[in-house]
């Protein structure tokens, strides 16, 4: 398979509708039907972009920045991009350049104060590294596509044997496991994907899925709060941990997650359906409050009149 639909790349990438539709708006690709290979790889560095809260107009003008620079015409495939504290930065060529300063950055990562010909060699390894990691991890997502899931956690075992700390595969194979209802395995992938990238939100989230599965709600609850702790704006989480939360009998937690949601999903089918829980809870503890009152309280001044309930027999 060489093109994806749009459901295909939801799937794929685990986001929602919205989310796509969100890059889009704000002009971080473009609106397509069908989508290439590299376009997968455009979507998914974006995904993790946003999952660690990077501002998307911060995306966008290093994006056309480094288009200025370097004359590329789509930067997010051509490069690699990478964040330094709060800015944005490219790989690219050996060198790695911020675009908005026009200024090239000494990589720290990648050539670790080697120099002369050892420094080239040393790149010249990584990126054969990484092409092979590259050519593994697209071969794998082809396997998937097809409908041949163990040739896929073939090619993803075989890949993280070649980079035991590439995260995304952990994930990958992770999710195959899920979707077989191979729990146990599952969940040991995504705690691999979360020790390897401490900073890595999905793999909090797919966590949290599982052990919601699994039915360890404490251990579900403490994953999601983990991944809202590294992207407070991971509307998802707040989604799964409201859920969670009213699971275990607890509608203040569960409250204050669904209300964190519909500020950032304001409209949609999984938006009103937060709003309805929140009326719910929200009724729910008026009648509970007013139940415990011993009796007639007088307003006060500015406040409306409140009336004696009775419990109907």
């Amino acid at each position: 398979m060489n093109s994806f639909s749009r459901q295909d790349v939801l799937r794929i990438l685990q986001i929602s509708s919205r989310q796509l539709q969100g890059w889009e708006r704000a002009g971080l690709i473009s609106q397509r039907e069908i989508y290439t290979f590299q376009d997968l790889g455009q979507l998914r560095t974006l995904r993790s972009l946003r999952e660690d809260d990077v501002p998307a107009a911060s995306i966008r003008h290093s994006v056309a920045a480094m288009q200025a620079v370097a004359g590329m015409s789509n930067p997010l495939q051509e490069a690699s991009l990478v964040r330094t504290g709060t800015r944005l930065a490219f790989r690219c060529d050996g060198a790695m350049v911020d675009p908005i300063r026009r200024q090239l950055l000494f990589d720290f990562e990648r050539m670790e104060r080697q120099t002369g010909i050892a420094a080239v060699c040393a790149l010249s390894r990584v990126q054969d590294e990484l092409r092979g990691v590259q050519e593994l991890f697209m071969a794998a997502v082809q396997a998937e596509e097809a409908g041949e899931k163990h040739r896929a956690i073939a090619l993803y075992e075989e890949m993280l044997q070649v980079d035991p700390d590439y995260a995304p595969g952990y994930i990958n194979l992770g999710t195959i496991h899920f979707h077989l209802r191979q729990h146990v395995r599952a969940e040991e992938l995504y705690r691999k994907a979360t020790v390897k990238d401490p900073g890595y939100v999905l793999a909090f989230f797919d966590l949290g899925n599982v052990l919601d599965e699994l039915e360890r709600s404490d251990e579900s609850i403490a994953a999601y709060q983990r991944a809202v702790a590294l992207a407070p704006r991971y509307a998802d989480a707040h989604y799964n941990l409201a859920l969670a939360f009213e699971r275990k009998g607890e509608p203040r937690s569960a409250l204050r997650h669904w209300q964190a949601y519909v500020k950032l999903d304001k409209s949609g089918p999984w938006s009103e359906h937060a709003r309805v829980q929140i009326r719910k809870l929200l009724d729910g503890e008026t009648l509970s409050i007013s139940w415990r009152a011993a009796g007639y309280i007088a307003p006060r001044r500015g406040t409306a009149a409140l009336k004696v309930l009775h419990r109907p027999n």
